[in-house]
Order: C-alpha cells, then sequence, then structure tokens
C-alpha cells in the first residue's frame, strides 16, 4: 500500500502541473482509499501493483482501445515471438476488474469469470492467445466487462455540444 501510495502521489503530481487547478488536492488520499477497498478487504497493507494498475487504467479517461492494450501488456506474458495472454492471466485481469463494479455492490461471480474466459478462448488449441485476438474479444463487449465501455460511453458524451437552441 505504501509503495502504491508513493506512485499515486507522483501521478497526481505530474497531473497537477499538466492541468493547474483541475486535481484535487486529496485524489492520491481518495484514490488510494478506493484502491485499498477494492484489493486489501481485509486490511493485511497488501495490494497487488498490477491489480491497481488495472483499476488506474479502467478508471482513466484514456480511450477504450489504449485501455485494452494497457491491460495486455501488464497481464501478458512474453514468449519467443511475441507476447501472449494465458486463461490463467485473462482470470486474474476479469477478477482485478471486476473489483471495480463490486465496491458499489455490483459484483459478478466467479463462474462469469469463468464463462468469459471459455468465450476468449473459443475456437482456441493454444494455452494463450495473442493480442489481436485478446482486443478481438473486448471489442465484442463480454457482458463480464460491459460495464466498462458503458462508462466510457457516458464519459465521452459528457464532452459532447450542441450549438442548437431549443424552444
Amino acid at each position: 500500500v505504501q509503495q502504491v501510495s508513493g506512485m499515486l502521489m507522483k501521478l497526481f503530481q505530474r497531473a497537477r502541473l499538466e492541468k493547474p487547478g483541475q486535481v484535487d488536492p486529496k485524489a492520491t488520499e481518495f484514490t488510494l482509499s478506493l484502491l485499498t477497498a477494492m484489493y486489501d478487504r481485509t486490511g493485511t497493507g497488501y495490494v497487488k501493483t498490477r491489480s491497481a494498475a488495472a483499476a488506474l487504467i479502467a478508471l482513466s479517461g484514456d480511450t477504450l482501445l489504449a485501455k485494452y492494450r494497457a491491460f495486455f501488456q501488464f497481464y501478458a506474458v512474453p514468449d519467443e515471438k511475441a507476447a501472449l495472454i494465458t486463461r490463467s492471466a485473462l482470470r486474474s485481469l476479469l477478477t482485478d476488474l471486476n473489483q471495480i463494479p463490486a465496491i458499489v455492490g455490483e459484483s459478478c461471480t466467479l463462474s462469469c469469470v469463468e464463462i468469459a474466459t471459455h468465450s476468449c478462448f473459443h475456437g482456441v488449441l493454444d494455452s494463450a492467445i495473442v493480442e489481436e485476438k485478446f482486443l478481438s474479444w473486448l471489442r465484442s463487449e463480454p457482458a463480464v466487462l460491459l460495464w466498462l465501455p458503458t462508462c466510457y460511453r457516458l464519459s465521452a458524451t459528457e464532452m459532447v455540444s450542441h450549438q442548437a437552441r431549443c424552444r
């Protein structure tokens, strides 16, 4: 938790420099509190850095494709030719990401993660998949992660302004 706190301080200091006046002074404290509530429910003082990174990526203002690529980079394992994501790594990613809706009472069962993993690897004979297959599966908006593109779309519509006047 201390390491994550240090990383968050650096992250928000950089954000304050890039966007003066737009970053809450307690952003580090609030974000750390959210991450520990999601990933350290027993109060051990331990949060996996990869889990925290997945949550920060998911909650960032980046595009969906950029988020999906970042998930792949964090959870993939290097292979001789390219990085691959295994079934086990995908389960970890989905479990980590599902802590986000779980914090507001919208949790998914373990069977949802298994069904999603099976659907991603449907028709795949190998034990791991390449980035393009992973991205293609995410673009199909699997039910277990439907909240992610939905939140992205809601966020994107906040920036839309119409130059029309209503009567």
